[in-house]
């Protein structure tokens, strides 16, 4: 697991499974010879995505940036039109940590895709239960309304299964939330209508999680969005927004899919400063 420490906080990626998704979905109307020059391919045209919940700690509580892809959530179809090529250790991760699921107080979620959502329940006795069982699971009102009533589009990554059990634990807000002391959840839309970043001020430091609406360092440029973004144009206009302003401070842009970085940190020309990179096993 890396970690890294900014101002007070020490962050730590968990390991919450990988899918390999189309390359062309991923960077929309974007050339391929574009690219793939900042992103690796294979030979299916599919990208490594991890899903990574970033796990930290502050005001007393234990916090997690989104869920992972959970265990024996997907069908053999699904994993294989996801390419998925493994399943969550979130749980091992934990341990590793002297933490238990049961110990997570709060849950960030930027949005309930389900690639994003699967880790927020686990099989139990044949029935699905809460992953995380004590902890308050934010998301924007938007977002969660259109969890459980999707239209015609996004009922394709918007499923039952994914908020049946944790219902309860749910709490909403309009346009801004601050979390904890220091925590902000900002409703961006975009990538999907309740769509939110997370911006995270320590001492003097800042990190920035776009999720979705930037999930890797290759999709830097404000014009590279994703062909399964709802709304391009707003996704586009955060990013012209919040990348130039993060980059002026020098802020932490901090990834969940990313298989490359971790976080990054550019210079206003764009330029790579400086970087976690991610630790690749091989098994």
């Amino acid at each position: 697991m890396e970690t890294m420490k900014v101002g007070e906080l020490t962050l730590t990626w968990l390991n919450g499974g990988a899918t390999n998704l189309d390359g062309g979905a991923m960077f929309g109307v974007v050339p391929k010879p574009l690219w793939s020059r900042k992103y690796s391919v294979n030979e299916k045209n599919q990208i490594e995505l991890r899903n990574d919940p970033i796990f930290f700690q502050l005001d007393g509580k234990n916090i997690l940036i989104e869920s992972g892809l959970g265990n024996n959530r997907l069908s053999d179809k699904q994993k294989r039109n996801y390419g998925v090529a493994e399943e969550s250790q979130v749980e091992y991760s934990l341990k590793e940590l002297g933490l238990t699921p049961e110990d997570i107080d709060i849950v960030i979620m930027t949005h309930m895709h389900f690639d994003h959502a699967l880790g927020l329940t686990k099989v139990v006795d044949g029935k699905l239960a809460s992953a995380f069982p004590n902890a308050i699971i934010y998301t924007s009102e938007t977002e969660w309304k259109e969890m459980r009533e999707p239209n015609i589009r996004s009922k394709n990554t918007y499923w039952k299964e994914n908020w049946e059990a944790i219902t309860e634990q749910v709490q909403t807000f309009k346009e801004e939330l601050e979390v904890v002391p220091g925590v902000k959840m900002i409703h961006s839309g975009g990538h999907s209508d309740g769509h939110s970043i997370i911006i995270i001020e320590s001492g003097e430091e800042t990190l920035i999680h776009m999720a979705d609406l930037m999930p890797t360092h290759a999709h830097q440029n404000v014009l590279w969005v994703l062909a399964f973004d709802d709304y391009p144009m707003d996704s586009i206009a955060m990013k012209q927004q919040y990348l130039p302003e993060g980059m002026k401070k020098g802020a932490w842009f901090i990834f969940y899919h990313d298989a490359m970085y971790r976080a990054v940190k550019w210079n206003e020309s764009g330029e790579l400063i400086d970087c976690i990179k991610r630790e690749k096993i091989i098994v």
